[in-house]
């Protein structure tokens, strides 16, 4: 992936959220693993928590991230599969006001490589509400290890070429001027 040396690195606030019924801070190795390369790429996890598989209170966690100047992007691991628990994707639905529709693509694409047509049950997605972006990863450790290192980390650094999403960032609330 081209960076471009000259180009100034602008850290980005990222917080992390885990939708697990089982999963505690003490065993949430998906969590782990996000955290720990938003923080080896020169990001700030701002935020970290777990939430059970319910709409609600994943919806409440992300309106409350959204609406925090100090939050510029969310990733959720978990709960994008299609098993009756699996919610995620219903609670994006609920707070997206536009879908980033290439990165659920991307993800899948990059996903078949290493897993072949099991991809297809995963629902990963991505958007952006009220200036935040927001970004559902599957559970497993080695789905978020993929879409940080194959996708996020590359858009999410300032000096990605030819173009990335933290250069957009002044520009996503621009309809509300």
């Amino acid at each position: 992936m081209p960076i471009d040396e000259s180009r100034k690195f602008i850290a980005v606030n990222i917080a992390v959220l885990t939708v697990s019924d089982t999963r505690t801070m003490a065993d949430d190795k998906s969590g782990d693993t996000l955290v720990e390369r938003v923080e080896a790429a020169g990001h700030h996890c701002v935020a970290r928590e777990i939430v059970r598989d319910e709409p609600d209170m994943i919806e409440e966690i992300l309106r409350r991230w959204i609406a925090d100047d100090a939050v510029d992007c969310i990733i959720t691991t978990g709960g994008t599969g299609i098993t009756g628990r699996d919610v995620t994707p219903e609670a994006f639905d609920r707070v997206l006001e536009k879908k980033i529709e290439g990165f659920g693509e991307l993800f899948r694409m990059l996903s078949y490589q290493k897993i072949g047509t099991s991809t297809m049950q995963s629902r990963a997605l991505g958007g952006v509400a009220g200036g935040t972006y927001l970004f559902a990863l599957p559970g497993s450790t080695g789905a978020c290890r993929d879409g940080w290192d194959d996708i996020l980390k590359w858009q999410l650094d300032s000096r990605h070429r030819p173009c990335n999403l933290v250069e957009l960032m002044p520009r996503l609330l621009e309809h509300l001027k």
